[in-house]
């Protein structure tokens, strides 16, 4: 089960910080403890880190806001409360939290140099907060239910929907005027079906209990019940085992989200990652020998092409850089290329520009290096020029007049035929 160590920040940097572990259910793992934060970040280990900061310091509302892309609400939230805020907002950091059942969107606000100071503060300490969370959301709410935590003369309150604050130097019972709940509750306000529920849960500190007794006397008379829970551990405990159930809004948003670690998740796989970049690098150590092999092997090839043609064209000085175009001159001039089908495609095509010709007519067709020699007559010099445009414009062959003469009432003629490009 995972384990968080929740961390709440004193209002002064210079006071001690508090912390305790809880469990992802809110249980408690370990006793409150006291100190530096450095010492805090000793007892850190492999737990979440989740990092209660001053309530005074932030601002929670809500906003009546449809939209769901995040990236879109953090640019819309400014706009929306701006009227609401009394700084610039230029100056503020927004952060949301989960939508309520009654479509509100809770929304935290807090001035960015407090942020950099806090996290600045907790980087000093090596502390790298998971979240981070106004304290007074570590109070939990409960619909239908006035809840109230009064400790270090502070008073932290939520009426369970969507009202949310936290006073200092204040009663109770100023506190609970101040939310406007007591019309509600008589129904004054509203009517007698939609009256809010008189019901306070209270907690606080044992010295608090006697100290405000006047108090919760008088709001027993005012709502139907008042239930007072004691914090003999402090207010550490009590707030921890909300946020502890992943309560509060997360204040690391936008320009100050928290960033992913990914060295824990991939510390188990450095073996398997050690050896498959080895292997890697093996096989390209063997790709680099047998490329240095192959080249070798290449360059004498080549030598040894170059003497063997320097022996039968011992004329022939130029460079030799493509073997394989100097073997396919040598065939041609010996009348042996290989030149795939030349000979059979080439009457082909003559054949076809033939038929489309009437009064050609051939005499002889001899073949010799890649190169067909066509003599034919026929009736005038432009069915000639037909014949050779047709053979041309296969874009395989080339067809050129070497010769015409005028024999009586035609024309001889010798075409030559050869691939286009040779």
């Amino acid at each position: 089960m995972a384990e968080h160590l929740v961390i709440r920040l004193g209002n002064n940097p210079l006071q001690a910080a508090h912390w305790i572990a809880v469990d992802e259910n809110g249980t408690r793992r370990s006793p409150p403890m006291t100190g530096p934060l450095a010492e805090a970040a000793k007892d850190a280990g492999d737990k979440s880190i989740i990092v209660l900061v001053p309530a005074f310091s932030v601002l929670t509302t809500s906003v009546d806001l449809p939209i769901k892309s995040a990236a879109r609400l953090r640019a819309a939230l400014p706009f929306a409360l701006e009227e609401q805020l009394a700084d610039d907002v230029e100056n503020l950091h927004f952060a949301s939290g989960k939508r309520g059942d009654d479509g509100l969107l809770p929304v935290a606000v807090v001035a960015r140099s407090q942020m950099r100071e806090w996290l600045d503060l907790l980087a000093e300490a090596g502390i790298r907060p998971d979240r981070l969370i106004p304290e007074n959301h570590g109070l939990a709410r409960i619909p239908g239910t006035m809840s109230m935590l009064v400790a270090e003369d502070q008073v932290m309150f939520n009426d369970g929907a969507a009202s949310e604050f936290a006073m200092q130097g204040v009663s109770p019972s100023d506190a609970i005027a101040v939310a406007g709940v007591l019309d509600n509750v008589a129904g004054v306000l509203d009517n007698e079906e939609a009256r809010t529920s008189g019901h306070l849960l209270v907690y606080c500190e044992p010295s608090d209990e006697t100290r405000f007794e006047q108090d919760w006397n008088v709001l027993r008379h005012e709502l139907d019940s008042v239930d007072i829970n004691l914090l003999p551990d402090g207010i550490l405990p009590r707030l921890a085992v909300t946020v502890g159930a992943s309560r509060g809004i997360n204040l690391l948003q936008g320009e100050f989200s928290a960033k992913v670690d990914y060295m824990p998740l991939l510390r188990p796989w450095r073996t398997a990652a050690a050896l498959l970049v080895g292997l890697l690098l093996l096989g390209f150590a063997g790709k680099l020998v047998d490329y240095s092999r192959l080249s070798s092997e290449q360059e004498a090839l080549r030598e040894q092409f170059t003497q063997t043609y320097r022996e039968i064209r011992p004329r022939d000085n130029r460079e030799i850089t493509d073997p394989g175009r100097i073997i396919e001159e040598l065939r041609r001039d010996t009348g042996t290329t290989v030149s795939s089908g030349v000979f059979l495609p080439s009457l082909q095509q003559l054949s076809e520009a033939l038929q489309a010709n009437d009064g050609a007519k051939i005499e002889a067709i001899s073949y010799r290096a890649g190169i067909i020699d066509v003599r034919l007559t026929a009736p005038d010099v432009a069915t000639l020029d037909s014949i050779q445009k047709l053979v041309s414009t296969s874009g395989r062959f080339a067809a050129s007049i070497q010769s015409t003469d005028q024999v009586g009432d035609k024309v001889s003629s010798r075409i030559q035929i050869r691939e286009a490009g040779a």
